[in-house]
């Protein structure tokens, strides 16, 4: 079995009187996909908030191999989303008034890495993901999978140890979900990347290793088991 690369114990995070997540205890493996499944307002999505380092819970601990993420002070928690995690939300999240290739060189830039390396490091990625000649476009030029596999790129480009997927295609028909997801899959295998992918949809959830359900902020049990 892979060692264990993120871990939550006893995670509990509440919004005013709403207990968002009530003792989640969870252990993530080093290069698998999890597909974390449940109602809206489960808590599915706070709790990849947490494990991210976006937000503190109020009580238990979420640590990354020896690091304890919800111990790190606000500049230290945003230094390990550049550079440790990668997000992809629903809508994708590109700014609208930068070209697909400087969206995706953002984070390189914000790392230290110089400009020419990375905007050739992002139109690497772009082709990677199918967007060969895409790079001046803005997003509102783009497809709606078009501009989810920019924000893809974005996520990835870093080579993050997980990419945390809120959503990834929930606002996208059938044929260009299936590509996201196909693409995505295929670039995190050869990486080895983790992923933590939050769904509502059976169909995205099944492209993972394994899945859990979040009802009322805690774990109802894991729905599924293997490996694709």
């Amino acid at each position: 079995m892979s060692e264990t690369l993120i871990s939550a114990r006893g995670v509990r995070k509440n919004f005013g009187q709403t207990e968002a997540l009530r003792g989640i205890d969870l252990d993530i493996r080093r290069g698998e996909v999890l597909a974390v499944m449940g109602p809206s307002g489960s808590g599915k999505s706070t709790l990849l908030h947490c494990l991210g380092g976006v937000i503190v819970p109020d009580a238990g601990s979420v640590a990354l191999g020896e690091t304890v993420v919800s111990d790190l002070d606000e500049q230290r928690r945003a230094r390990l989303r550049l550079t440790e995690f990668g997000f992809v939300f629903q809508f994708g999240q590109l700014l609208p008034d930068l070209t697909a290739l400087d969206n995706v060189s953002i984070p390189l830039l914000l790392a230290g890495m110089k400009r020419r390396d990375a905007l050739g490091e992002a139109r690497d990625w772009l082709g990677r993901l199918g967007l060969t000649g895409l790079g001046r476009k803005l997003p509102s030029e783009l497809s709606g999978g078009e501009a989810q596999r920019v924000a893809l790129a974005r996520a990835l480009a870093p080579r993050p140890k997980i990419l945390f997927a809120d959503e990834p295609t929930g606002s996208l028909d059938s044929f260009a979900a299936e590509n996201v997801m196909t693409m995505l899959l295929g670039l995190v295998r050869e990486s080895g990347t983790t992923v933590v992918l939050i769904t509502h949809d059976p169909r995205t959830a099944a492209y993972a290793d394994r899945e859990i359900v979040v009802r009322d902020g805690q774990l109802s049990g894991a729905a599924r088991v293997g490996a694709l």
